[in-house]
């Protein structure tokens, strides 16, 4: 028996001394991972070897090393950047470059295995001359479309201020931008720099692609740095601040540079793909860029004269072939040659031909089954009716035209309406439109405008002078329209009802700040999408009729006067058009009318864009210590000093 006893005893000894976890009353591990040496020394000069081991007192973690961290100069060929236990291990597969300064920013990459805690931003730094490097250079990167912050895009400085230097020759130092768009080139020399962002795709650290996202300027910098002291706030909790304290620190120079990105037009022409066929009446082919040339068809089981109607796209790049003849329509493939222009590997455009054959989606056999189950239920409800004595038909009726009304019953003063048609026509007619407007309970006739959107094949705009407070009714006769297959629409009411200017607000925006008189004006929701644009006049951009809600304005300076934003182009030397957001929100409510003055020019440009409306937020706040002792220290009672690792 007591033999048993003691084995008992002895297994529950072994099950207490294997519980995992932490000891009541212990004391956590919040202590980051600390750097214990490392070959070659940090800091050292002279290195010749391409192999840096970084060790550490504890088992370390590596996140996402290849965006993470940074090595400059850039490597051509990847580096193997890799965590083994206690230590990290970077093979640079570069020859080293001769009196240059090297860092490998780790961003805050590192972290202890166990607990997570962070080291922070740590960059690793070594020279192949006879001196360290230490200048920096920072600013942000914003998309010069919207202002928003490009994260993640490289920025390089060469100390070639020639124009070819960006095409011919890969940056010479080089950081990443984080999420705010900000970033912070280390390790430069004194001397005299252009700064450039670049969105390399290909990894040479060169832009010679136009799907490169870039940024550049002719300003060039001379970096340097001063003695300044910051402000640190200790805080005793999250409510009180226990001190303030005074910590000096070198201040470098520049750190305030905007760079605007953007993409060049892309004008390297090529089809994108094989012409798609979805339904049987049309075709269309997908352009990578659009030119005013059209394409040459030649019909090889088909007589292609006289045998399309083409609709584009604003860009020309999207072509949409309609099949006159319900012929065509019918058969299933039409195999043709296709002539156009596309760019050889030289940039030229040439003459490409091409022998397709454009498939029908849907058989005309498979389609025409179909079609005879459709009529079969029709006939089937029919006999229904008959049998039951109710009224019923002994021809199925053709199916109409199926018309788009973009009408609204409750209109706004300023709204365009739009008739949508699913086919090109062949006859509208425009006497079978009537817009009557009530007064005093008697309808009379209405005058309006009904014409095709321009370059537009299958838009129509109906416009009137919708009146504030008063009701109208939008009538059309059936066969109003008919398309090119001849297939005719049915008749179509609408009850209009204008909303009374009780309804709406007014704003009313005048601008300074910038000497050019193209300015264009553009009123924004909540999500940055445009409502309604004004060309500014005398400095004024008015918007009437609005809705009572929460707007943003952002203007461009429209120099071709096409009235949109126009991207730029690096060969050409020509910058994108600028690009301003008013800094607040702005509140319109009805029966008022807003005046607001706006200098364009006078916030910086990195603080314009509302942080409601930026798409791009900031990385997630980086890790931080967990500090779990000063909560242990609170919840038994006495204090907790972190900075000495005293506990009273």
């Amino acid at each position: 028996m007591k033999k048993l006893l003691y084995i008992l005893c002895a297994m529950c000894a072994i099950v207490g001394c294997a519980r995992m976890g932490q000891p009541d009353g212990g004391w956590y591990d919040d202590d980051p991972p600390r750097i214990i040496g490392s070959t070659p020394a940090d800091g050292a000069i002279g290195v010749t070897t391409r192999k840096v081991t970084i060790q550490f007192d504890e088992y370390i973690k590596l996140a996402d090393a290849t965006q993470k961290v940074i090595v400059s100069p850039p490597q051509l060929e990847m580096p193997e950047i890799k965590d083994a236990g206690k230590k990290i291990v970077v093979e640079l597969k570069d020859s080293l470059k001769p009196n240059m300064t090297y860092t490998i920013d780790f961003s805050d990459a590192i972290s202890d295995n166990n607990e997570g805690n962070p080291l922070g931003n740590y960059t690793f730094t070594f020279s192949t001359g006879e001196q360290i490097d230490t200048f920096e250079v920072s600013g942000h990167v914003l998309d010069a479309s919207n202002l928003e912050p490009v994260k993640g895009i490289l920025v390089g400085l060469y100390d070639d201020l020639s124009d070819s230097a960006f095409k011919t020759k890969p940056l010479l130092r080089v950081s990443r931008t984080d999420g705010r768009g900000r970033f912070v080139i280390k390790g430069v020399a004194p001397g005299e720099y252009r700064v450039y962002a670049l969105q390399d795709v290909d990894g040479n650290y060169i832009f010679n692609q136009k799907s490169e996202m870039i940024a550049y300027s002719h300003q060039t910098y001379k970096p340097s740095s001063k003695p300044d002291i910051r402000q640190d706030t200790i805080w005793k909790d999250t409510l009180h601040i226990d001190n303030i304290v005074q910590v000096p620190y070198t201040h470098f120079y520049p750190d305030d540079i905007v760079l605007l990105a953007f993409q060049e037009v892309q004008t390297e022409r090529y089809l994108l793909k094989q012409p798609v066929r979805t339904e049987a009446d049309h075709f269309t082919l997908y352009f990578s860029y659009g030119i005013p040339e059209l394409p040459v068809i030649r019909g090889l089981n088909f007589n292609e004269q006289n045998a399309f109607l083409l609709e584009t796209s604003e860009k020309k790049d999207t072509l949409t072939y309609w099949l006159r003849d319900t012929t065509l329509v019918n058969q299933d493939t039409l195999r043709m040659e296709l002539s156009y222009l596309m760019t050889d590997s030289l940039g030229v455009l040439v003459t490409q031909i091409d022998t397709v054959n454009v498939l029908a989606k849907t058989s005309y056999v498979k389609r025409q089954k179909e079609r005879k189950k459709v009529i079969e239920e029709w006939e089937k409800k029919q006999e229904k009716q008959k049998k039951r004595g109710e009224p019923y038909d002994s021809i199925m009726p053709p199916e109409p035209l199926k018309v788009k009304y973009n009408v609204k019953q409750q209109m706004d003063p300023d709204y365009v309406a739009t008739f949508e048609m699913p086919t090109p026509l062949a006859r509208c007619d425009t006497a079978a439109i009537h817009l009557y407007t009530q007064i005093d309970s008697l309808w009379y006739n209405t005058p309006y405008d009904f014409h095709q959107r321009d370059s537009s094949l299958r838009i129509y705009e109906f416009i009137a002078e919708w009146q504030p407070g008063t009701e109208y009714s939008l009538e059309v006769d059936s066969a109003a329209f008919v398309d090119i297959y001849g297939v005719a629409s049915k008749s179509y009411k609408m009850g209009i009802k204008v909303r009374s200017m009780d309804d709406y607000a007014t704003l009313l925006m005048q601008l300074n700040g910038v000497n050019d008189t193209t300015v264009v004006v553009e009123l924004l929701d909540k999500s940055d999408k445009i409502l309604k644009q004004a060309r500014a006049q005398d400095g004024n951009a008015d918007f009437f009729y609005l809705s009572p809600a929460t707007y943003y304005i952002r203007a461009f300076i429209d120099r071709n006067g096409n009235g949109r934003w126009d991207t730029g182009d690096y060969k050409e030397d020509i910058q994108p058009e600028e690009v301003y957001y008013y800094p607040r929100s702005i509140e319109c409510k009805a029966k008022f009318d807003v005046t607001l003055s706006w200098n364009l020019t006078g916030t910086p440009r990195i603080l314009q864009k509302p942080a409601a409306i930026t798409k791009q937020k900031p990385d997630k706040e980086q890790k931080k210590l967990k500090n779990r002792n000063e909560e242990r220290a609170r919840q038994l009672g006495i204090e907790y000093v972190k900075k000495s690792s005293i506990i009273k």
